[in-house]
């Protein structure tokens, strides 16, 4: 759980917007760079062999880090679903985590032991894929956990294996419906695609279509479609490919065939005539978004598409922000971006219309600004911009060889949808020859077609009907191809798991340490596998010094920070960023502020000057103050219209009282009033206090050497001085905790999901107990298999997924817990979650030696994996800057985990003592309030968004309820 603000960059602000929408069932296409003559290409060699029974393997070799990426795709997706089956792609994701007839249990037990990271599987409209990165020496432990899963699996699903994973898929898409604008993703694949094509329905399915599902539907399906034959594994990282045809082979060969499935051919389905759709919805603001069917994955006119989208409207500076964000100021944001699958793709237009603004006009002015651009076609020097941004952004992106769109991901996608590995190459190439006039041409030919646009206005929400259940076409499970011949195993599944007995050792970088010139603390991290490097300069301040009303002063002031500086206004900024292939931001904490550069290596000194120029010479030019003053208050009101960020705007108040520096919305983007009464030289004044280089630390990390580094930092930043006198620090007082339990109900009228939280005041992360509570957390709702989860998921299937985290403070810090379930176990499922924190504290169900040992061998086995990227390595530096650690901490917190006992835990969870605990539930009172009340957890309060008291309803509606 994030808990900084900070505004995201353009092509994330837009995906997390497209994804309530359209959820797993569509990815965005991968962003290739320009590999100009000028820089080296992006390169990701591999080999490949295919066994006799069909499965295609890919090897990738990277030796920096001892582990192994592992990452399997099927080829199977929601556009494989017939009528009456919709959802079955994706319920079988679930299935196959619920372990197989050699492994009954959690699937994800063994790897939690072995240290994995990056472990998961989605499903989207075209395929299903399986990942996660372990320790090399793991390997075998994972090939045999995929392998078997792929050949051993349907003996261990049963009525209840089915019944369950059932209702953790139906509260997962209740999740997603109960978001702002949530209802929209069925709407738009239903309109924007024919009755009977592939793309027609959502990758969730339908609630009728998944309830009809029988267990000997789906034990067919999974006979139809999960064999080695419409399998690719990718195996990238510390591995050769002999070694990988030796455990491939040993794993996977004994396995038979399934049928060779015709896949839906190519249906990009354009639009015979523009449509338009208005839904209400409860949100805070009008949203219009326009959508094109385009062409597919892999094509040049989709690489061709991908620049028109960001010169149209995917970075700060494109035609669209220009002119609705700074010129005429109708939106708060706008976006485009061009997603591409494998039969067709969908381009996209996003705006967020300002609160009481003219949707009609707005729609007006995109239709003009795209037309010039088809028209005119990009300008050179946009084309250019666009061309960087993208090569920068490959190159960050397979900085990972496993994870989500890792070197693994790129490899598998191109084999699995084009057929052809390194299928990235030719869209490097596409980009890399890209004229203006070829981009026009073909923007002209696709987005000159019709279009759909949907608006989600402020309203009553009303539910979406569900179609009853199809009764699916007679279908006869087809024989397997007689080419692909499986071959006798010599592994003896009986003896289980393979053991994993040793490990690799974490090699943590070597910290290295200079002064700069202007008295700031230099650290450094070298990593040289990509030619990247990423730094963060580290303040004081933060959300804790936002007082006297000026509630987000630090955000607001961090994030204008990049709004213009020196010579350069807002858009000139933003250009000069994108044209180096830059990325600069900067936020605020809840105990410091901080900003960060990531830049190629060639444009290194010309990255750190403007850096430079964003921390000593910010502009806060009034205007710009003015237009991201209204950006932010309507965030807020997104906020507010959120379950999730509602809680953790109104929670630390409760906690800490409302004149606590900690007692402030954990988002910190503050109030209302607090943005709306900023003056510029509050902001000022902000920037003069806090960023002071001579109380600073500077991270760097990445292609760079100490001798290289600090004369760059000290060209630009040498002679940057601190002005008057520094403020002390901000001091945070002590919480007592409360004399019992509180319950507070925010009402969130139709809703069918309700959030629950629960939050506690527990020592500092400076405390010297602070591992051990971290390592306690764990037990209760720290991890996918920890006491909250299996309950609430697995066990009851009430709820998508359950977790609890502790937030990082230098004073004393918020523990919290939280699980989204099913309206109508909301009382239910508030019971077990005070049932579970009171039985783990109490000492009535302590933590286990097999818990412990778990907690302890993930936590260690781990890091190998989790320090994979530079921005890994520079969290953890930060956060040994922020909370005065030593260099070798990381080393210091090892041995005390390695050495934790069951009764440090169970010592260590007294501190989340229940009757401390306060609650917030947000969800329909109509439904949720008397079963609540009727618990008698505590006092029960009604308050609003703002965390104010609501008076108590008339009689006559309570009863009602």
């Amino acid at each position: 759980m994030s808990v900084a603000h900070t505004r995201r960059p353009r092509a994330t602000a837009l995906a997390f917007a497209l994804a309530a929408t359209l959820g797993a069932g569509f990815a965005p296409g991968l962003a290739f760079a320009d590999a100009g003559a000028a820089v080296a290409p992006v390169e990701i060699p591999y080999e490949q062999f295919t066994l006799p029974n069909g499965l295609r393997v890919i090897v990738h070799t990277d030796r920096k880090a001892p582990i192994v990426a592992v990452n399997i795709w099927y080829g199977v997706g929601s556009k494989n679903e017939p009528a009456g089956r919709s959802g079955f792609a994706h319920l079988f994701e679930h299935l196959m985590f619920n372990g197989s007839e050699n492994h009954p249990g959690e699937y994800f037990e063994p790897f939690e032991q072995a240290g994995a990271t990056d472990q998961n599987g989605t499903t989207n409209t075209d395929r299903t894929n399986y990942f996660q990165n372990v320790p090399t020496t793991a390997l075998d432990m994972a090939l045999w956990m995929e392998s078997d899963r792929m050949g051993h699996l349907l003996g261990a699903i049963d009525q209840k294996t089915l019944d369950e994973q059932r209702g953790v898929v139906q509260n997962e898409k209740r999740q997603g419906e109960n978001q702002p604008y949530g209802q929209l993703r069925q709407i738009v694949a239903s309109t924007m695609y024919p009755e009977g094509h592939p793309y027609h329905h959502t990758t969730i399915g339908s609630m009728n279509d998944l309830n009809a599902a029988s267990l000997d539907d789906v034990k067919q399906w999974f006979r139809t479609w999960y064999g080695p034959n419409n399998a690719v594994l990718v195996l990238a990282g510390d591995i050769d490919v002999a070694t990988a045809k030796e455990k491939v082979a040993k794993y996977f060969s004994d396995i038979p065939a399934t049928p060779t499935m015709e896949q839906p051919g190519v249906a990009i389905a354009p639009l015979a005539e523009s449509g338009r759709t208005v839904l209400e919805d409860k949100v805070p603001q009008v949203m219009v978004r326009r959508i094109w069917n385009v062409p597919e994955y892999g094509t040049t006119e989709s690489a061709m598409l991908d620049l028109f989208s960001q010169v149209l409207g995917g970075s700060a500076t494109s035609r669209l922000d220009k002119r609705l964000v700074h010129q005429d100021q109708l939106v708060d944001s706008v976006g485009t971006a061009n997603w591409s699958s494998q039969l067709g793709g969908s381009f996209f237009i996003n705006a967020m219309v300002k609160k009481g603004g003219d949707e009609k006009k707005v729609e007006a002015i995109i239709d003009e600004e795209l037309q010039r651009l088809l028209a005119e076609g990009p300008t050179a020097e946009e084309l250019a911009q666009a061309k960087t941004v993208f090569r920068a952004g490959f190159i960050r992106g397979v900085e990972r060889i496993g994870g989500f769109g890792g070197k693994a991901d790129v490899l598998a996608a191109c084999e699995t949808y084009t057929g052809a590995p390194d299928c990235y190459r030719d869209t490097l190439r596409d980009i890399q020859a890209a004229t203006p006039e070829q981009v026009r041409a073909v923007a002209q030919a696709w987005l000159g077609k019709p279009s759909h646009t949907f608006v989600v206005e402020p309203g009553e929400r009303k539910p979406l009907a569900e179609a009853p259940a199809a009764k699916p076409a007679p279908f006869e499970l087809p024989s397997p191809d007689a080419k692909y011949q499986a071959t006798p195993s010599t592994v003896d599944r009986s003896k289980g798991v393979p053991q994993v007995d040793s490990f690799p050792d974490l090699d943590f970088p070597e910290l290295q340490h200079a002064t700069l010139a202007n008295g700031s603390k230099l650290i450094l991290a070298e990593r040289h596998e990509i030619p990247v490097v990423e730094m963060s300069y580290l303040f004081d301040g933060g959300y804790a010094s936002d007082q006297d009303g000026e509630l987000g002063r630090a955000s607001f002031a961090m994030g204008m920070l990049d709004e213009g500086a020196g010579k350069l206004d807002s858009l000139a900024f933003a250009a000069a960023e994108e044209n180096l292939g830059a990325e600069m931001s900067a936020g605020a904490s809840l105990d410091g502020s901080s900003a960060y550069l990531s830049t190629l290596k060639e444009n290194l000194d010309d990255s750190v000057a403007l850096f430079s120029d964003m921390l000593r010479a910010p502009r806060f030019d009034q205007s710009e103050i003015d237009r991201v003053k209204a950006q932010w208050i309507a965030g807020i009101a997104q906020e507010k219209a959120r379950p999730n960020s509602a809680v953790l705007r109104v929670l630390p108040p409760l906690l800490f009282g409302a004149d606590h520096p900690y007692g402030i919305p954990l988002t910190g983007s503050g109030t209302e009033a607090g943005i709306a009464g900023l003056t510029r030289d509050q902001l000022v004044a902000y920037q003069q206090q806090w960023l002071r280089p001579e109380k600073a630390t500077v991270v760097v990390v990445g292609d760079t050497t100490l001798a290289e580094i600090v004369p760059v930092l000290d060209r630009h930043f040498g002679d940057w001085k601190g002005e008057g006198d520094a403020p002390a620090a901000t001091s945070v007082a002590k919480v007592e905790r409360p004399a019992e339990p509180r319950v507070f109900l925010i009402d969130q009228p139709g809703a069918v999901q309700a959030n629950i939280f629960a939050g506690k005041v527990v020592p500092s992360t400076k405390d010297d107990g602070a591992v051990l509570l971290d390592m306690a957390n764990e037990v209760i709702g720290g991890s996918f298999t920890s006491r909250l989860n299996m309950n609430l998921r697995e066990d009851k299937h009430w709820s998508y997924g359950a977790r609890s985290t502790l937030v990082n403070a230098q004073g004393q810090r918020p523990w919290l817990a939280y699980a989204p379930v099913q309206i109508d176990k909301t009382a239910e499922s508030l019971a077990e979650m005070q049932r579970e924190i009171s039985a783990y504290v109490d000492g009535t169900s302590p933590a286990t030696g097999a818990e412990v040992e778990k907690i302890v061998a993930n936590n260690l086995r781990s890091q190998p994996g989790a320090y994979e990227t530079a921005g890994s390595v520079l969290g953890t530096i930060g956060s040994i800057v922020r909370y005065d650690r030593p260099d070798n901490w990381v080393e210091l917190r090892n041995a005390q985990i390695r050495d934790l006992t069951p009764e440090q835990v169970n010592a260590a969870a007294r501190t989340l003592d229940p009757g401390a605990l306060t609650w917030v539930v947000v969800g329909d009172l109509k439904q949720i309030e008397q079963p609540v009340r009727a618990l008698d957890l505590g006092e029960v309060s009604i308050i609003d968004a703002d965390g104010k008291p609501v008076a108590d309803a008339p009689a006559t509606d309570k009863d009602a309820r």
